[in-house]
């Protein structure tokens, strides 16, 4: 796997490695983790979000 540097806080490089080994992982590994919940979580805040006009007028089109 390549890899690169990644600048953070040195408050946030101790919380990853706790909760590194928290998960029994490695910091690296944790990041992953991270990046795929925040993903996720902002793909279930758009799911959430009211449909736009367009949206809605396209669902309830007639399709016969």
């Amino acid at each position: 796997m390549q890899s690169t540097n990644v600048r953070v806080a040195v408050s946030t490089h101790q919380e990853l490695k706790r909760l590194a080994a928290e998960l029994g992982a490695t910091v690296g590994d944790t990041v992953a983790i991270a990046v795929r919940c925040l993903r996720q979580d902002r793909m279930g805040a758009d799911l959430r979000a009211d449909l736009s006009e367009a949206e809605t007028t396209w669902l309830d089109a007639d399709l016969g």
